[in-house]
């Protein structure tokens, strides 16, 4: 038994000392080497332990005392390979740490065990500063921030906010759900707009537009992004009654919300962001479907056609169908519903844009529909809202509740129910940037509970991504997660009431009492992910190692976490390896590693698209709002393989779409290795732009067929 009870952290902090720490530290090192042995890492343990002790009889041993006794006991009996790991450990955790101080400017952080990735976003974006750029505030102040304002809406309903404070603040702070990013960065600060979806109302008249534009840039300015559908204005060249001139059309128009975004995101603190939304029987859908096809305009914005399940079935079945005036609300032409959605993914092949939104299936799950349909979603195409709407968003951590190679189901039941509790207060606490916004959002009081590290909890219990058995946990799991909102939100409904709007809602046709209109949202988390250091969403990792300069002039190589303790577990781990896995991006080209281990650790570009759609229709079973997901498909993917991929998507069931076509666009977010794009290119995988543009109608089309299937002018390369 132990006389040593206390330990002096580098901060100063006394603590309670742990043989246990020490006892896997060295296991830690022995492992490095290749000899996991856990009786010798205890032995030796027991060693460092009785020399403390007799060096310290009288003092408590600092955090660095205890360091070299265990180096001097490891090399003292005969351990040099293992001394030699763990002191390289002692290296790299200090570089670690003087570049976590550096990023902190000095300040402290113990509550918090922030990876250095998430340290460098939460400095750049999110802690506050003083005017000359000095922090004034450590990620674990940020979360108290958060976590105090946020719960001061209990106080409303006679909830304790004491005890509201303390729940949320130990979820954020374990990193186990985290709100979106204009929670973290505005709440209890003056701007309080804590919300990011928005979607805004574009009327045909000019008063309407330009006051959608206005609306637009106080939100973006804010932190939140823009959704808009543009299918009411009239179409180029029609006529204005009042002038007696003739319409622009719904693109021109654009341009001045894309200008204008521009322009706040220069000044701001996070890039605005919108998507516009044309109805695929608008006049100006080729004109629409072509914007982006230069590769340069419109940067500001996705684009997603709103189809209806009218055409799909005129492509499917090869037939024409009607385009409507939507002033005069009467057909005007016809045009081939195939030769349109050829259109459509001749520019998602070639520039990822535009997307698909399903209409009509989004407006058969629409719990509002007396109160109107839903023409438009926020940025990402996650969140579809009714005009002025807006809803609160964040994500759980699953990896955070695998237990024993399965889920805590009862502990992922706790974090549901703290989640539904949070976004519901967001909308009481939440500054709006308009009456508006604040009338429609409270009304029908929509939240969005999403999810992180789907892909590391596969990881974790072994099962591939792209499997039938992958499916069958993400089901699961959105399944329960659902079930459990619908409980929380049900309580709240009982102890603060129904949502305004409840009795012109679906839910009262049904009987069921709720405090949210919507409860379930699947977001990017591009941000928040970061943070927590998992996978984004539902999304597979990109890459299961990479290289990163940090502060200048130091390489780090990141390696994700749950491949790092299997292949230190299994043995094959070593610096070399995981610099080698960086260069590739995958594992699946390396002879050292076994083929189980391939089988599980896929990343994005190793999954056929067919997967990653089935993924997202697995998912969307469940979610009452929708989903962001990215189909990525290799460089090498033919017109077809895109086309296939739409229809299986409308076939599951998806709500909408968005393809990705490796090195599509001159500059993309991420970007696979040196290594692969050389063998890519060896392989002849690289494609030529095979398009021509319609010089009468617009349209994209292959140079092959000759004719444009859209207007049948000839089109020659």
């Amino acid at each position: 038994m132990t006389f040593l009870t206390k330990i002096t952290k580098r901060d100063g902090r006394v603590v309670d000392f742990s043989q246990e720490k020490i006892v896997t530290a060295i296991y830690k090192a022995a492992q490095a080497v290749g000899n996991p042995n856990s009786a010798l890492a205890r032995s030796l343990a027991e060693k460092v332990v009785k020399t403390l002790e007799e060096r310290f009889p009288e003092k408590t041993p600092s955090v660095e005392e205890i360091q070299d006794i265990v180096e001097e006991t490891l090399i003292a009996n005969g351990e040099a390979k293992i001394a030699k790991a763990y002191i390289l450990y002692r290296q790299k955790r200090t570089e670690l740490r003087n570049l976590k101080k550096a990023l902190l400017q000095g300040k402290t952080d113990e509550e918090t065990d922030l990876s250095l990735n998430a340290l460098k976003v939460l400095e750049k974006r999110f802690l506050r500063k003083d005017a000359e750029g000095k922090l004034l505030e450590t990620p674990s102040q940020m979360f108290r921030r958060v976590a105090s304002n946020v719960a001061q809406a209990d106080a409303f309903y006679g909830g304790d906010v004491t005890a509201t404070e303390q729940k949320f603040y130990d979820r954020m702070r374990r990193l186990e759900f985290l709100p979106n990013a204009p929670t973290l960065m505005n709440a209890g600060t003056p701007v309080q707009q804590l919300v990011s979806s928005f979607v805004l109302p574009v009327e045909d008249s000019i008063e309407s537009i330009f006051d959608a534009l206005k609306h637009a840039a106080m939100i973006h300015k804010t932190g939140g992004g823009t959704g808009f559908s543009f299918s009411r204005l009239r179409p180029k060249h029609d006529i204005i009654v009042t002038s007696h001139g003739q319409s622009t059309g719904p693109t021109a128009f654009m341009r001045l919300f894309d200008t204008s975004t521009n322009i706040i995101k220069d000044g701001g603190v996070r890039r605005g962001a919108n998507i516009g939304v044309l109805r695929v029987d608008h006049p100006d859908i080729l004109e629409f479907i072509n914007l982006k096809a230069d590769g340069k305009s419109f940067t500001n914005f996705n684009l997603s056609v709103g189809v209806t399940d009218t055409f799909m079935e005129a492509v499917i079945n090869d037939r024409e169908y009607s385009i409507i005036n939507p002033r005069t609300k009467q057909p005007v032409t016809t045009l081939s519903a195939r030769g349109v959605f050829d259109n459509i993914i001749a520019l998602a092949w070639q520039r990822g844009d535009p997307g698909l939104l399903f209409l009509d299936r989004i407006n058969q799950h629409n719990p509002m529909i007396a109160l109107g349909e839903i023409e438009a979603t926020d940025p990402c195409g996650d969140q579809p809202l009714m005009p002025y709407e807006s809803a609160p968003l964040g994500a759980i951590n699953l990896l955070t509740c695998v237990k024993n190679n399965d889920m805590d189901w009862e502990k992922l039941r706790l974090l549901v129910h703290d989640a539904v509790h949070f976004l519901d207060n967001v909308i009481d606490v939440n500054k709006y940037p308009l009456p508006e916004i604040e009338k429609a959002s409270r009304a029908t009081r929509k939240i969005g509970v999403g999810i992180m590290g789907f892909a590391d909890v596969l990881y974790n219990v072994g099962v591939p991504y792209n499997s039938e058995e992958g499916l069958a946990w993400a089901e699961r799991i959105i399944k329960f997660i659902r079930e459990e909102a619908l409980a929380k939100s049900m309580a709240l409904a009982e102890q603060r009431g129904t949502f305004p709007a409840w009795a012109d809602s679906t839910f009262a046709q049904r009987s069921l009492p709720l405090r949210n209109a919507s409860l379930i949202t699947i977001a990017p988390t591009g941000t928040i992910s970061m943070i927590a250091d998992v996978s984004p969403s539902l999304e597979p990792n990109f890459a299961i190692s990479y290289i990163k300069n940090v502060m200048g002039d130091t390489d780090l190589v990141y390696v994700n976490k749950v491949f790092s303790k299997l292949a230190k577990k299994r043995g094959f781990y070593s610096d070399q390896l995981m610099r080698e896995i960086a260069d590739r991006g995958g594992i699946q080209h390396i002879p050292e590693i076994s083929d189980d281990v391939k089988r599980v650790f896929v990343t994005a570009q190793e999954i056929p698209p067919e997967w990653h759609i089935r993924m997202q229709a697995a998912f969307q079973k469940h979610v009452d709002n929708a989903i962001s997901k990215t189909i990525n498909f290799p460089a090498d993917a033919s017109l077809n393989d895109v086309s296939q991929g739409f229809m299986l998507a409308y076939r599951l069931g998806c709500k909408g779409l968005t393809v990705y076509r490796d090195r599509s666009l001159d500059q993309q977010v991420i970007n696979i290795t040196r290594t692969r794009r050389h063998e890519q290119k060896a392989a002849g995988q690289t494609q030529e732009n095979p398009f021509a543009r319609c010089s009468e109608c617009g349209a994209t089309m292959q140079f092959s067929q000759g004719m444009c299937q859209v207007c049948g002018t000839p089109v020659l390369p």
